[in-house]
């Protein structure tokens, strides 16, 4: 409450609440003062006339009582009068008395107080034998009405008390606080920061002490502003200094960083193309290194040759991972989206990892539980990366006991599944500290490791960013010297509920399982029983006649003289074929004789490797395996479209299928390719990608636009040149598969097999013998100008048909020279890079390794580097095509009959 509530409710209050308390006591004191007086008159004047009226009333004599009953009636407030006897009966009766009263039981007078209105009854003496009573009606509204002007007048009293009280509660209240109010507009000016006005000392004392103070404090407060402003003014100043030095250092920082950011970015490029630089040549050493090994070389040339084989390899490996770390590091990775099957893409990882784990004497093994789909979704090359990464460092620290790859399912959704991939060992295992450090880039656990097992340090960082770029998560569990569990998710898209079909049908047939790894003795066993076959052991086989397979696996320690001397006995005795699954490379196979069938196998072994031997060797058992799928019906046979510009790439194409059961058209450009299509139906599609006029891309999709089974029909890809953006590009433009120049014919079979379900014969091609002449090198020359050994092999084991090769190679150099020169002459680097792929794809299929490589290194300088980057070597290459043509005229002219001869049998053939 206020100083000024307070002080009016003292002045105006107080006395307002005495007034009306004494008002209302004067007035209440009024009223009974009237109403006793009232009672006192009625008392006296019924006393005096009551013993008159009781005579009169004995007399009889009514003129004596109407004369004293009009002096009653003239009392106050009397409305009425009645005398009755002592029965009640009224006597005399005069104005309206309403309902008659008890008449009273003594002989004093009474009072009956109804309201406003009263009732006197008093006995009346003398009137005769029977007693009688006199009431007197009276009203008291008159009372009330005094009553109420009584209060009226106190109220108009206490109103003009009450507006003068007001009044001077006023003034003395605006005198006591206009002081106060001037004070606190004062300091509230001061709290904002205002200058108020100097206040007039007030005539009262101890306001003037407040108003003294509020001046003081005004003048204190004025003098620190004054001062702190001058602070400010220096802060100000001195603020503006560090600012002017922190925006020289900003501009210096934003030098700094727009230089590291160019110095980054000259980095990945430098990077990326420092990496297809080294590539390029050792994708040629690589390549001649395997032409080389073709070769006949004595024992100590092909050792060395292996190592020079290893250390490329581990160069083109440390050349990648540099170069995936900085596309990760720019963000630059893009993911794919294609068809994939875990259990082909881990059987296909473990296959490439095999060797160092036979060498090292590990188990390595794949289990991808049945309920992961079959068909799946995802970017498969940096799937297998990951995984190759994982699987190669389980393998490379662990000395002995197993690597094994875990592949299930963890969540699936309508369209999308996660799954879970753990690649667990048995080796070192990893301390609190190096899991840690473990997913830095260029870190290994330990500075000795990089020396002693090699590697760059990159390959768990650029696996983590991998995972999680494709939205999963790369984890590890180790516990050192007991080995590690490398574990990540993987969502991809998939159907949960497509199962996997069984791969066999094997219903009551018995399988013999002899396998000492438990794990793989129990992935083996569940797989047999989920095809249908009942699996028992080695020793339960020997008791029963009717087993159908026996499926053994042989250890480092089985390949010892004696140990195979008793698996040779062992075999022997075995009354079924025997699949031997032994942990060793293909060449250290041992030779063990199968009495009954069979073949040895090297481990881990793929499941469709598996399924394909067991499906060979049950083939005489009664049940019926389900044969593999094929295209064509009994009476035709698969028919496949070549489309290719050179006239020597189709003619070797041609006579590499020749031997494999499919009937092969050629087409020299896509338009001829085009018009086939339209004609007749085929199977395959073998695709030129750079032609003239329509290329390869364009070819493919106007075949995919023609609807019907064009739009499934495979489109395989056939180029000698194509780089990881380029082969994305093929993929996305409709092609199903690549196929690199020049083409080996196992791959090329293995791609019939496996895009048409076809069964191919076996080709055992004879090696032909070449003579020193055939391969001659000139003076000086590191590469010979012509190889025809190299030829023969490229042309699947024809001499012939790499004599015809080698004939149409150099008679289309002059055309091919003209290109280059006048592409070249008219800085056209289209027509140039046309020219340089029409002839490294000729190369590809001769032997003619001089001028392959040159057309190889041209062409992939032009594509990376540009027309300047290839320009010095291009007097190379027309020296080469020189060379070449020397040599075509050297030859005798008996070479020329018997390229006749050899194409007059191949067309009989």
């Amino acid at each position: 409450m206020s100083l000024k509530t307070r002080l009016m409710l003292s002045i105006l209050g107080l006395p307002m609440l005495l007034l009306t308390l004494l008002a209302g006591v004067a007035v209440v004191l009024e009223d009974r003062q009237g109403q006793a007086a009232l009672r006192e008159t009625l008392t006296r004047g019924t006393a005096l006339l009551a013993p008159s009226l009781g005579e009169a009333l004995a007399a009889g004599d009514d003129q004596a009582l109407a004369r004293l009953a009009e002096r009653l009636m003239a009392l106050p407030h009397v409305q009425a009068l009645s005398v009755r006897d002592g029965q009640g009966q009224p006597r005399f009766t005069l104005g309206p008395l309403g309902q008659p009263a008890a008449p009273p039981t003594d002989a004093s007078p009474r009072l009956l107080e109804q309201g406003l209105r009263w009732r006197w009854q008093t006995p009346l003496p003398s009137a005769g034998p029977a007693a009688a009573w006199l009431t007197l009606n009276v009203d008291t509204t008159p009372l009330l009405l005094s009553r109420y002007r009584l209060m009226a007048s106190a109220g108009l009293v206490l109103m003009l008390a009450g507006l003068l009280l007001l009044l001077t509660g006023f003034a003395v209240t605006r005198r006591v606080t206009q002081p106060l109010e001037d004070a606190e507009r004062a300091l509230e000016r001061l709290a904002f920061g205002m200058e108020p006005a100097r206040l007039a000392p007030p005539a009262s004392p101890e306001l003037g002490s407040l108003t003294r103070r509020v001046n003081d404090l005004a003048d204190h407060l004025a003098a620190s502003r004054d001062d702190l402003q001058a602070q400010i003014e220096q802060a100000t100043n001195e603020l503006q200094e560090s600012m002017e030095t922190i925006e020289v250092q900003n501009i210096e920082l934003d030098m700094a960083h727009r230089r590291a950011v160019e110095a980054n970015r000259v980095k990945s490029e430098f990077l990326a193309n420092m990496s297809h630089e080294i590539r390029t040549p050792l994708n040629g050493i690589v390549g001649f290194c395997r032409l080389l090994g073709r070769s006949r070389l004595e024992p100590r040339q092909r050792e060395w040759l292996d190592h020079v084989q290893r250390a490329c390899d581990n160069l083109l490996m440390l050349v990648n991972d540099v170069l995936d770390f900085s596309k990760l590091e720019a963000g630059r990775v893009e993911l794919e989206t294609l068809p994939l099957d875990m259990v082909a893409l881990v059987d296909e990882v473990l296959g490439l990892q095999a060797p160092l784990a036979q060498h090292k004497h590990l188990q390595l093994l794949g289990l991808v539980y049945d309920d992961v789909p079959a068909d799946l979704k995802g970017d498969p090359l940096r799937i297998r990366q990951v995984i190759t990464n994982l699987i190669n460092n389980a393998v490379k620290f662990t000395d002995r006991g197993e690597v094994i790859v875990r592949v299930m399912l963890e969540e699936a959704e309508p369209g999308r599944v996660t799954l879970g991939i753990g690649v667990s060992d048995t080796g070192m295992g990893l301390g609190e500290e190096a899991r840690r450090r473990l997913f830095q880039a260029f870190h290994q656990t330990d500075a000795s490791h990089s020396r002693q097992f090699g590697g760059t340090g990159l390959g768990l960082a650029i696996s983590r960013q991998l995972v999680e770029q494709m939205g999963g998560e790369l984890t590890v569990e180790s516990t050192p010297g007991e080995g590690s569990t490398f574990s990540f998710t993987l969502p991809l898209a998939g159907d949960a509920e497509a199962e996997r079909p069984p791969e066999l049908q094997l219903p009551g047939d018995t399988i013999a399982l002899d396998e000492p790894h438990l794990p793989t003795r129990r992935a083996l066993e569940h797989l047999m029983r989920r095809w249908g076959a009942r699996v028992v052991t080695a020793t339960q086989a020997a008791a029963e006649p009717g087993v159908a397979l026996a499926v053994v696996a042989l250890d480092a320690e089985d390949l010892e003289a004696v140990a195979m001397e008793t698996w040779r006995r062992r075999l022997e005795r075995l009354a079924c074929p025997a699949l031997l699954l032994v942990n060793a490379s293909p060449p250290d196979l041992p030779a063990l004789p199968l009495p009954h069938g069979g073949e040895i196998l090297a481990k881990p072994i793929s499941r469709t490797t598996l399924t394909q031997a067991m499906r060979r060797h049950l083939a005489h058992t009664p049940h019926a395996l389900p044969a593999p799928p094929v295209t064509t019906t009994s009476t035709a046979v698969a028919r496949l479209l070549v489309v290719d510009d050179t006239e020597s790439n189709r003619l070797l194409m041609r006579e590499l299928l020749s031997d494999v059961g499919v009937a092969v058209t050629l087409a020299a450009s896509g338009a001829e390719a085009l018009s086939l299509a339209r004609q007749q139906r085929f199977d395959l599609v073998l695709m030129d990608i750079r032609m003239a006029g329509m290329d390869g891309l364009e070819t493919t999709r106007a075949l995919r636009q023609l609807g019907g089974e064009w739009r499934r029909v495979p489109i395989v890809a056939v180029t000698a040149h194509v780089q990881g953006e380029q082969r994305r590009t093929l993929l996305e433009s409709g092609l199903d598969e690549m196929l690199i120049k020049p083409l080996e014919p196992q791959r090329l079979v293995r791609l019939l097999e496996e895009t048409l379900g076809l069964t191919m014969p076996s080709r055992h091609t004879a090696e032909a013998a070449t003579t020193h002449d055939d391969a001659r090198q000139d003076a000086g020359q590191e590469l010979a100008v012509v190889d025809l050994e190299i030829g023969t092999r490229l042309a699947g084991g024809r001499e012939a048909l790499a004599r015809e090769l080698l004939e149409k190679l150099a008679d289309s150099l002059p055309e091919s020279e003209r290109a280059i020169r006048e592409a070249n002459a008219g800085h056209d680097d289209e027509a140039l890079l046309d020219a340089l792929h029409a002839l490294n794809g000729a190369c590809r299929y001769c032997g003619t390794p001089r001028l392959g490589l040159l057309a190889e290194t041209l062409e992939t300088r032009l594509r990376s580097r540009g027309r300047e980057a290839m320009a010095a070597l291009l007097p190379d290459l027309y020296a080469a095509m020189a060379e070449l043509r020397r040599w075509q005229a050297d030859q005798p002219s008996s070479t020329t009959k018997a390229v006749a001869s050899a194409s007059s049998s191949e067309s009989d053939r």
